[in-house]
């Protein structure tokens, strides 16, 4: 119980380390909130009049769940990014000789960024209201929409803590972080309906984590049956958080800065 009470200790401490940071780089933030609210105008007003989905009598209910969860999955990257940052300053080397709990400086780093991710989430569903989008079931609905989506963007930070660990650099991870996010985010059923596409991308579509968690969201933001999904949903972000943040750990432990 100890031991848990200074690890909780620790990565509190790691967490206000990196919050701190986000007032005297405002222009960070700035943009990391742009880039998502780019999206929502964009697929609204450019692809909204002529996409149609059955079951959706308006795109936008089906396509703004779509664009939370994409948001959400792409601020992960800010995890990779800061853990390779922290490599090439060697900040990393200094933080392994305190006496301080080892998981306690990557879970300081996810969960300042989830706390980033929480503030973008806040301005899109803003902005998200402005465009025409209603929450169509409960607040309670609504609320457990939201817990999916932010636990399986905090399951994907653990993923990009092990890629930031393991690149050689700043630009490496940005790049290793971002690329294999598009044709999670894209081959799914984010902006269409699966059933849409060619027989064997259906299928990676339909057994895509994001697509569980995208549904999942859709069906509770718009008070429609959900099934499975929202469990399914919380077995996948559990299970990725209990394998990636194991690897992200035991990579800490033999990293050394460059």
């Amino acid at each position: 119980m100890e031991r848990l009470r200074w690890t909780l200790h620790d990565s509190w401490v790691e967490a206000e380390r990196h919050l701190r940071v986000i007032p005297r780089n405002i222009e960070l933030l700035i943009f990391a909130t742009i880039q998502p609210i780019m999206f929502l105008a964009l697929f609204a007003y450019v692809f909204g009049g002529s996409i149609s989905i059955p079951g959706f009598a308006d795109y936008d209910q089906f396509l703004m769940p779509g664009i939370f969860s994409q948001s959400l999955v792409f601020g992960s990257a800010f995890t990779s990014i800061g853990l390779a940052e922290d490599l090439s300053k060697g900040l990393v080397d200094r933080l392994r000789s305190l006496p301080m709990s080892r998981s306690a400086v990557i879970i300081g780093r996810t969960v300042s960024d989830l706390v980033r991710n929480l503030f973008t989430f806040v301005v899109m569903l803003v902005v998200a209201f402005v465009l025409g989008f209603r929450f169509r079931g409960s607040l309670l609905d609504a609320a457990t929409a939201t817990a999916l989506l932010v636990l399986f963007s905090y399951a994907l930070s653990w993923v990009q803590a092990v890629i930031g660990l393991a690149v050689s650099s700043v630009e490496a991870a940005n790049s290793a972080g971002f690329i294999w996010m598009f044709p999670l985010t894209f081959v799914s059923s984010a902006f269409v309906d699966p059933s849409t596409m060619p027989g064997a991308l259906e299928a990676v579509a339909d057994a895509n984590p994001f697509t569980v968690v995208t549904n999942a969201a859709r069906a509770l933001y718009n008070g429609l049956p959900v099934g499975n999904d929202a469990w399914w949903s919380l077995v996948w972000s559990v299970g990725l958080i209990a394998v990636f943040s194991t690897l992200a750990t035991r990579r800490f432990s033999n990293s050394t800065s460059a």
